[in-house]
């Protein structure tokens, strides 16, 4: 590539600047400004590849993005490497050139930075020098803007100030002016000279400022002046505290000092009280003769640094000065809490005149504390530790087991039934079993364990430095201490609770995974039966995500309608003809199969889904069971209603809705309902039984024998129809117990002049014996699984072209 004729015009140039091929990155031309920049004869550099100048792996890449001709112009700085191995900052400028219609190279322009870098090291160096000088002063400086925003302070002003370490980082000007305004014993006073000086823009002030803190700061304001003109003002602050017996300034610390707010006394070199202001006459209660005289050292004494009597006199000869918590000791009566600042006051000879002592009696302010954490870390019903507090002390166990390789053991206790006792007895008397059982909870722990209320009637134990055989005895105490009877005036109530454990590490290692795997194993305690104690298994988790999942994919198969009916026929022992069937839900779903419903329902129960669900099933078996009315077909269609979807208080409006929206005669309708639903809150059941019984449906108790229903509610309910539990029949002929309960519950029912119905008949001989006990229905495999609408109806035509001269199916 030919570029001499462009030599001269680099010449003319005063940057350092070379010409580089696009395509081999190559310097094919360079002006003297370039060759002196890098030390280099002119003939070594043209031919050189730029790379080899490079000096680090970012500058490799800038010339890839150069040759991939990613920027026409690109700026950056850089490092050139010199041919003795030193390395020069720069400021390098590519431009792509067309030098002629063939000929194109880019122009790298380069500007030397070497002696701004210096000239700018300097001035870092000067600023530091600056800075260090500021704070090596004994002054407090304050450096403002004409507005008051703060430009700058020295440690010294942040000391004696006391600005918070959090502040001083947040650099928030107002809240710093605010912090300094809140500090000052007068602040309106403060607020308005600040005013004052800020209006005079070049004036020269000084004046006193006396801190809450007992500290009195003489200041001194100069206005910052650039060109003539005021570009700010500096403030320094200067400790007169320790001249206040000094004659040029005892007028003004005689105003202090008879002024403040705080208790202060003055005593002499050997620590004996001279003076003292009213504020410290009402703090001890003594008049002023009284005080004088009094050693200061026996009057105070320090909790947070054991420090009392001549001890404090060790420390202020070292450092001059001492503040902290402490003690007042009266001559008689209770300590009083106060802050006190100690300060020594010395001659140029560096020898004690005076002492000064500043007290604030806070003994106000630390019961407002101490009651704030107590709000804040404990429950307000039990006393015990809350929540937060449980938390801080379980992660501070973890900690300290982590460390010595130890275990301990998180135990969720959750109160069996507690609801019916708020909801019968009211909240006065549950809250005064919460409180007992806290108090038993106590009295079964160590020292070292925490029993906290988590809310409700959920109490959690953290049990330090224990294994699974200690959690397992602890828990056995609890049980026991938990399951007396609790006296609540003329009640003696008995409390029983469920409880799930988790160890660490082995049932996990973080304080979140403690707690809900004990609250896993404590519900699986509860769908156990209640009143016992469970170790968490992980297994527990496993049927957790199953529920999930399988609740989620339940809602999802509703939307979808995926979900189906299928009808078991009821055959009439009699006469062998089916009059009804028996309305059974299924689903298939195209990811998990079919499903049965003793794995679907019970989540659908236990989350609430089943009210949904159920509504569905309704709907669906009113309007089937209108098709078949409408077809002439003679068929009664029950369907079973689970204890949510009855309790539901749209329950019963629902069922007249779907009725008299399908056209359907109530009679055509039976409702399934298990003993369970029945024995809850037997007036309301009743009510809404007999509003069931006016629509005109028919009602049924399914699987009977199985709960607990009481003969006098049974009396009362308007049900037509007893359903003997399918566990009853399968041992039929030849069990005695089922035989015994199945003809049981038959004479029952005929004595009630109720229709008895047994489920679950898969056999001839089981048909037989029922229908030699006097039952009136049957339905089973025996006769037929549940079948979909349309074979029940070819069955029912079947029957009708030939009648069967028995019950059982030919």
């Amino acid at each position: 590539m030919n570029v001499e004729r462009w030599q001269s015009l680099l010449e003319g140039m005063i940057e350092a600047v070379w010409l580089v091929d696009p395509l081999t990155l190559r310097i094919v031309a360079a002006n003297r400004a370039a060759t002196s920049m890098l030390d280099m004869d002119p003939g070594k550099l043209v031919g050189k590849a730029v790379t080899e100048l490079a000096t680090t792996p970012e500058d490799m890449f800038f010339w890839q993005d150069v040759a991939a001709g990613l920027d026409d112009h690109i700026f950056s700085e850089t490092l050139l490497l010199l041919k003795d191995g030193r390395t020069i900052p720069v400021e390098r400028r590519v431009s792509q050139v067309r030098l002629s219609k063939e000929i194109v190279v880019y122009q790298v322009a380069i500007s030397n930075r070497t002696e701004q870098r210096r000239v700018e090291q300097e001035l870092e160096n000067l600023l530091a020098e600056l800075r260090a000088t500021l704070d090596s002063t004994a002054d407090g400086i304050l450096v403002t803007d004409t507005d008051g925003g703060v430009r700058g302070y020295n440690q010294r002003f942040a000391e004696l100030w006391d600005i918070p370490p959090e502040l001083m980082t947040r650099k928030d000007d107002a809240a710093t002016h605010e912090w300094m305004t809140r500090n000052v014993l007068n602040s309106a006073e403060y607020e308005s000279r600040i005013r004052t000086i800020a209006n005079s823009a070049l004036t020269e002030t000084r004046d006193v400022v006396t801190l809450r803190s007992g500290r009195i700061l003489e200041r001194v304001s100069m206005p910052q002046l650039a060109r003539g003109r005021p570009t700010g003002r500096v403030y320094s602050f200067r400790d007169i505290t320790e001249q206040l017996a000094n004659e040029s300034r005892l007028q003004l610390a005689a105003e202090v000092f008879e002024s403040s707010l705080d208790a202060i006394c003055v005593a002499d070199p050997q620590g004996m009280i001279a003076a003292a202001n009213p504020s410290f006459e009402r703090l001890t209660g003594l008049s002023a003769d009284e005080i004088k005289g009094q050693e200061l050292w026996k009057m105070i004494r320090s909790k947070e640094s054991s420090l009392s009597g001549q001890d404090f006199l060790k420390v202020l000869a070292h450092s001059n000065s001492w503040e902290g918590e402490a003690c007042y000791l009266p001559p008689s009566g209770d300590e009083v809490p106060v802050l006190v600042s100690l300060v020594r006051v010395v001659s140029q000879a560096q020898k004690t005149l005076h002492y000064i002592a500043f007290l604030k009696d806070i003994a106000e302010k630390l019961a407002a504390t101490k009651r704030i954490e107590e709000l804040a870390y404990s429950d307000s019903l039990t006393g015990l530790p809350n929540r937060a507090l449980l938390h801080e002390r379980i992660d501070f166990s973890l900690g300290l087991c982590d460390r010595e390789h130890k275990s301990c053991a998180i135990v969720f206790i959750d109160l069996d039934h507690f609801k019916k006792i708020n909801d019968s007895l009211g909240h006065v008397f549950g809250d005064q079993v919460l409180v007992a059982v806290a108090k038993r909870l106590r009295s079964c722990l160590r020292q070292s364990d925490t029993a906290a209320r988590t809310g409700g009637d959920e109490f959690v134990l953290l049990l330090h430095d224990t294994d699974a055989l200690g959690a397992e005895a602890m828990v056995n105490r609890v049980l026991q201490r938990v399951c007396e009877p609790v006296v609540l005036g003329d009640l003696a109530l008995t409390i029983t609770g469920s409880i799930g454990i988790a160890v660490y590490p082995f049932d996990g290692v973080t304080r979140d995974e403690l707690i809900k795997n004990a609250d896993t194993a404590m519900y699986q305690v509860k769908e156990r039966g209640r009143f016992n104690y469970r170790f968490y298994q992980r297994q527990m988790n496993v049927d957790s995500l199953s529920h999930i999942k399988l609740d989620s994919a339940m809602r999802a198969a509703l939307a979808q309608g995926d979900f189906l009916l299928r009808y078991q026929p009821q055959i009439d022992l009699g006469s062998g003809r089916i009059i009804g069937a028996e309305a059974l839900l299924r689903w298939h779903s195209k990811e998990l199969g079919d499903i049965s419903p003793a794995q679907f329902i019970p989540v659908a129960e236990e989350t609430g889904f089943i009210i949904a669900l159920g509504q569905w099933v309704l709907s669906e078996a009113v309007a089937q069971a209108a098709r078949w009315q409408a077809a002439g077909i003679d068929l009664v269609v029950a369907i079973n209603v689970s204890a949510l979807q009855f309790q539901s208080s749209t329950f019963i409006d629902s069922v007249g809705a779907a009725l008299g929206q399908a056209g359907l005669e109530p009679c055509r309708l039976e409702l399934e309902l298990t003993e369970s639903i029945l024995i809850h809150d037997i007036n309301e059941t009743l009510t809404r039984l007999q509003a069931l019984a006016q629509l005109g449906v028919s009602l049924s108790i399914d699987d009977f024998g199985t709960g607990y229903s009481s003969l006098t509610y049974l009396k009362r309910f308007p049900v037509q129809k007893l359903k003997i539990d399918r566990s009853f029949v399968n041992g039929l002929p030849d069990d005695e117990s089922d035989l015994a309960i199945a003809r049981a519950i038959i004479q029952l029912g005929l004595a009630l002049h109720l229709r008895v119905i047994a489920e679950g008949v898969e056999t001839e001989r089981q048909m037989n014996c029922l229908q030699e006990m006097g039952c009136h229905e049957y339905q089973g495999y025996f006769f037929a699984a549940a079948l979909d609408s349309q074979d029940l109806e070819a069955m029912l035509g079947e029957e009708n072209q030939n009648p069967q001269s028995g019950p059982g199916r030919v």
